[in-house]
Parts: structure tokens; sequence; C-alpha cells
């Protein structure tokens, strides 16, 4: 895995970011429930996939941009047509959620959502897989997001507004064959988004859960191994991004991508034995 140091400053190459943004409340409404044109956010895992066409999405709706990812040509790549700062970090460097903290709020003022698309699968049986991809997986997909939202929610809650929006997997909801960590990482990310909910009461920080099925992106090029059931097909990353507009526009909680996804999650809460009786049988 390449690692980028952590953020010592914007890219010189991606475009401003207006140092002064209106009130939050403009933006997210009084309760932290509605999105609008106006604000700043900041997009984890930017450079690619999910990411880069949530940044492109929230760019079209009037949102000023901060992008975060490893690889710095393709993040730069994405912040320039957006007129976006690129600031390219590995995020599971000690402090390195301080510093992008820091380094966002010094340009921008106030940060009035976050958008955590960082993530990497791995593929295969969980007894081959190899102890420093484990602790990859967990630190990339939990523990980073885990740290940035420590150091970002003080801010937002001090501000009394503003929205942190978490992209999970279908896989958290009902465990994959093949994918156990993978699993394990996204199903913690969906707790701490409920357990965090509850706390963020009367703080008019809201937060919401994203949880697409398989997307159409180079996820699946990356964890080593393509993806091959017939169905359900993966969907293109667009309908994650307009699930993410359409949650920060009526103040979700918890948005599927595709929707039907929601009654495999409800039938494996409603009867487990049955569900992990067809989940065996149907894969």
């Amino acid at each position: 895995m390449s690692h980028a140091p952590p953020p010592a400053g914007p890219s010189k190459r991606a475009g401003p970011v207006a140092t002064t943004v209106p009130h939050a409340g403009s933006v997210l409404g009084s309760a932290g429930n509605r999105a609008g044109p106006g604000g700043t956010a900041l997009v984890t895992g930017a450079s690619s996939g999910i990411g880069a066409v949530v940044a492109r999405r929230l760019a079209e709706g009037g949102w000023r941009l901060v992008l975060n990812g490893r690889d710095a040509t393709r993040l730069e790549q994405v912040a320039a047509p957006l007129d976006a700062l690129a600031v390219p970090a590995d995020l599971t460097r000690p402090g390195a959620d301080r510093l992008l903290t820091e380094l966002v709020l010094d340009h921008t003022d106030r940060l009035d959502l976050l958008v955590a698309c960082a993530g990497l699968g791995w593929a295969g049986d969980f007894t081959g897989m190899p102890h420093a991809r484990i602790d990859e997986i967990v630190g990339v997909d939990l523990l980073a997001t885990l740290h940035l939202v420590r150091a970002l929610l003080p801010h937002m809650v001090a501000a009394g507004s503003g929205r942190i929006v978490l992209i999970g997997s279908v896989a958290g909801s009902v465990g994959v064959r093949g994918e156990a960590v993978y699993s394990a990482a996204k199903a913690a990310l969906a707790a701490f988004a409920d357990a965090l909910r509850y706390e963020l009461r009367r703080t008019g920080v809201g937060v919401t859960l994203v949880i697409p099925g398989a997307v159409d992106t180079p996820f699946f090029e990356r964890r080593g191994a393509p993806y091959t059931r017939a169905w359900p097909r993966p969907v293109p990353a667009e309908r994650v991004a307009d699930a993410v507009w359409d949650a920060l526009r009526h103040g979700k909680d918890e948005v599927y991508v595709p929707g039907w996804l929601r009654y495999p999650a409800q039938v494996r809460g409603v009867a487990p034995g049955l569900y992990r009786w067809l989940a065996a049988r149907f894969g």
C-alpha cells in the first residue's frame, strides 16, 4: 500500500476554497437536517470511486469542497475541475485526522458536512487472509473514520449545525461470504452511526448512514477479486451520490442503495435463522 504523507498544506494546483462560509443554518437548517448550496463539505476517499462521484454531485449542488484521498495525482484530477481544495493524506497515519481538521478549518473557517467515503476491501477465506491486510482494512474502513469524526465533531457541535455522512455497506447489515473483515468493519461503522446519532440529539448535528450494495467502481479490482455474482448487479456510483444528496436534503438517517436491499436486512433482523438458511443455500 502506498502512503501519502499527512497533510502539510493544500494542493497548489487545486482551485481555491472561500475562507468565509455562510452560517450553516442556511445550509442544513436549524436541526442540521437539510442541505442546500452554500456550505463547505469535506469528502474523504475522493480520489476515485464513490468519493469522486459524490464530490462532483455536491459541487453541482453549490457546495464548496475540500477533498481528501491517498492518491495525490488522482485527487488533483478530481479536484481541479470542481474548483476544490485537494489535501492528499493517508488518514490511517497517527495524527493525520487532527492535521486535516486543522487545515480544513484554517482554510474554510467552518465545516458543515463530512462525507466519509474512504474504504477498501479484501475477498477470500478469512483463514487465508494476511494479518497485515486485516489491520489495513480495519484501519481504513473504520478507525480512520472514527478518528476523523472525533476531530471534526466538536467544531460542528459548537456551531450548532452540521451533518456527518458515513458510507457503509450491505455487508455490514447481513454479512457477506468471503468478506468477513470488511463485513465486520462496516457493521461496526453502522453501530457507530446509531450510537452517535443518539448522542447528538438536540445538538443540531445529524448522522446519516448510506448503505450501498455492489457499486460499479474500481473497488473490486483493488480488493484483488472481481465481482462475479449474477445478481444483484452493481449499480453506478451516481446512484450512491444521488442517495447522499437526497439524504442531505431530507435529513434521512439511513439509506439503502438500491432501496430494496433493506428487505434482506429486515429478514435477518426478524428471522435470523431463516435468513442464515437462505444465505447458506443461495449465497
